[in-house]
């Protein structure tokens, strides 16, 4: 298999938008052909009949019914705020929208 090039580096830098400079391009195509050699490696070992997994052990996701219980008020959740409008926080304008 053909190595990464200075080229195809270039062109994920832009898709990434990434500003290298020549060295860096050279560097990094060595950096990535090792990874992609590497997993071409793990690809070659794994067997049909192992499926493939994210995780080493079984994970399940620990969820508790979701239920009202009692929180704060508006007003008492406001009450620190240094501003507030229409019982929200208010806060600066950053985007410069409306």
């Amino acid at each position: 298999m053909p190595g990464i090039t200075r080229e195809e580096v270039a062109h994920l830098a832009r898709l990434a938008r990434l500003e290298l400079k020549p060295e860096e391009l050279e560097h990094f195509a060595g950096q990535l052909d090792d990874i992609i050699g590497a997993v071409a490696r793990v690809s070659e070992v794994a067997d049909q009949d192992v499926p493939p997994t994210s995780h080493p052990l079984p994970l399940t996701n620990v969820m508790r019914k979701d239920e009202v219980r009692p929180s704060l008020t508006p007003e008492q959740a406001l009450s620190g705020a240094p501003a507030q409008e229409q019982q929200r926080f208010k806060v600066p304008q950053i985007l410069g929208e409306d």
